[in-house]
């Protein structure tokens, strides 16, 4: 992993995703996030490289490409691990972690994700303001959508790292771009747009200056509402989930072997369900007991 200097003492781990940093001294540094568990040794490895140790995690959510080393930095540095008490209770277990995999198995959610149970040393509240983590001030932005208790966190260098509350330029053909709810992510956006801050960091290969947040920002919206759109123009009438995610994949080619894998894809598509429902486009009803989706009537 190269790493990159974005401001001041804020940098970044150049791995599958961005991993940022805030340095303490010139020996120790604060992890935003932790990546992939299977970077875990590239992390690791980068960091000795730079003569850096790791002194704690603050979390921005934990989803497997963000959390993926923390109980591993815990154990083997017993550095504090920060996040919100939403993100930490999903970490608890694996019965409550499959409530993030939702359709995949116990055993399945053991088998794949199992790393990310852990217990948190530290609290993030679930609100805005400033918060005091190893005697250095950062600004939370509580950004839920993406996931329950997903913040923004804006270090002393007035670099803002908004984990996936927002897309990059970089990911704006992604077939199917995750949220837990697309409405509080949505709005979540658009509280991004009052953020204090000279840069904008995402975790997904993107820094852009404050002065191009609102233009990312209405991308990312609109790049939502073509796929919202796109997936509605498939209900053609009433189809039940698997139909429509059948139909989905075929569109956007996610043809995957893999069972857990589609069931992911799965996933994704009935919280984009649940925003036509939610938004009025499409209407619930059963057919021999079965839940079907179909447009709803002008």
């Amino acid at each position: 992993m190269e790493l990159r200097q974005i401001k001041g003492n804020t940098w970044a781990l150049e791995g599958i995703e961005l991993i940022p940093l805030y340095k303490l001294d010139g020996k120790r540094c604060i992890l935003l996030d932790t990546g992939l568990a299977q970077e875990g040794e590239a992390l690791l490895a980068a960091l000795e490289a730079h003569g850096l140790t790791p002194a704690g995690v603050l979390c921005s959510h934990a989803h497997v490409d963000h959390a993926g080393n923390n109980r591993a930095l815990q154990q083997k540095f017993g550095l504090p691990v920060a996040m919100t008490a939403s993100e930490a209770g999903m970490c608890a277990s694996l019965l409550t972690l499959k409530c993030y995999f939702l359709l995949l198995s116990p055993d399945t959610v053991a088998r794949e994700a199992g790393h990310l149970v852990h217990r948190p040393d530290v609290m993030i509240p679930e609100r805005d303001g400033v918060f005091s983590f190893l005697g250095t001030e950062f600004q939370i932005l509580y950004t839920p959508g993406h996931s329950a208790g997903h913040i923004a966190i804006t270090t002393p260098d007035r670099v803002c790292y908004v984990g996936d509350a927002l897309l990059s330029w970089e990911q704006m053909e992604a077939k199917l771009p995750y949220s837990l709810c697309h409405r509080m992510a949505k709005d979540s956006r658009e509280k991004l747009r009052q953020v204090d801050c000279d840069l904008l960091l995402m975790a997904h290969r993107g820094v852009i200056s404050r002065d191009g947040l609102d233009a990312l920002i209405d991308a990312n919206d609109a790049l939502i509402q073509r796929r919202a759109g796109e997936i509605l123009e498939l209900v053609t009438r009433p189809m039940t989930v698997s139909e429509i995610s059948q139909t989905v994949c075929a569109k956007y080619k996610l043809l995957t072997s893999k069972p857990s894998r589609a069931l992911r894809f799965e996933r994704n598509i009935r919280f984009y369900l649940e925003y036509l429902v939610d938004h009025g486009d499409l209407t619930m009803e059963t057919a021999s007991g079965i839940a079907v989706y179909h447009r709803s009537a002008p």
